[in-house]
């Protein structure tokens, strides 16, 4: 049985990722994506350090050698994934954008089968169709074409993936909030690395691009990045994938209602699609598995 608390939490941080994503986009205005993701999450950590220190009991290590390793292979990926995403944005539309990462929830369930051999449900089998079909549906308008920018993003869909993994896998027994801290630093870190060999460092663009900066900082990095951690924990990898893709159902819904851009008949399709599979998804199943 899956946790409706941590269900509802996952939501949450579908419903931030998905409010986020014009932020993300009116950054690149200013900024580069590396500097734009040094920033954000260094702001995300900086958020959670009280945190840190309210949940370590006296005479504990901050944090562990374990929550340090996790927290660590989570920022390789994550600092792969966030900037491929964000550097993909300079080159594709935001509605493709949103597709092509959005496959990680068809990338989950199988690295999940061939790696951990967990069996996907058939409920969870005909959630992943639906969902494709209704992102399909949301994001692309246009002839499909694959170009340099797609096959940015679809790496990035890839990397996502992985940090789901390694999140439901490894950091199961850990605090949630702690690895939460340890990712952050570790992505800020590589990607100012990166945004200083790569990119042209403007200390007042950086500042004209605090909306942003600290909208993705303190809600996307800080809050919904640790929602997912914490509400992973009991859901299967699959479902919490499918949960998470709610997040380009949200922002096309969002568009609607704060930037008053219309909601086609085709894009309401999409949204009732993704909504029914998670819905789907979690339905107790009664028959053989898919193996």
């Amino acid at each position: 049985m899956q946790s409706k608390r941590n269900i509802l939490l996952l939501f949450l941080a579908a419903f931030i990722w998905g409010t986020a994503f014009v932020a993300q986009s009116v950054s690149l205005n200013y900024i580069g994506p590396l500097t734009f993701n040094s920033c954000r999450f260094i702001i995300g950590c900086l958020v959670l350090l009280p945190f840190v220190v309210r949940n370590t009991r006296k005479g504990e290590p901050y944090i562990n050698k374990q929550t340090l390793l996790v927290g660590l292979a989570c920022s390789f990926v994550l600092f792969i994934a966030a900037n491929l995403q964000q550097i993909g944005l300079q080159f594709t539309s935001v509605g493709k954008t949103g597709f092509l990462t959005g496959l990680y929830i068809i990338i989950v369930p199988f690295l999940n089968r061939l790696w951990f051999k967990e069996r996907l449900s058939r409920n969870i089998f005909i959630g992943l169709c639906l969902a494709t079909i209704g992102l399909y549906l949301l994001s692309i308008t246009e002839s499909f074409t694959i170009e340099s920018g797609d096959l940015v993003l679809l790496t990035s869909a890839l990397f996502f993936a992985f940090q789901i993994l390694i999140v439901d896998h490894f950091a199961y027994d850990l605090d949630g909030v702690k690895v939460s801290c340890v990712q952050f630093f570790g992505v800020s870190i590589l990607s100012m690395i990166a945004a200083v060999l790569t990119e042209d460092i403007v200390v007042p663009s950086i500042i004209d691009a605090y909306v942003p900066i600290l909208y993705t900082g303190i809600l996307s990095c800080g809050l919904a990045y640790t929602l997912q951690i914490i509400g992973q924990k009991d859901v299967n990898p699959a479902l919490a994938s499918l949960i998470l893709s709610l997040e380009s159902t949200i922002a096309t819904i969002a568009a609607f209602f704060i930037l008053n851009q219309t909601l086609t008949q085709r894009e309401l399709i999409g949204c009732i699609s993704v909504f029914c599979s998670v819905i789907i998804a979690q339905i107790p199943n009664r028959v053989k598995d898919v193996n």
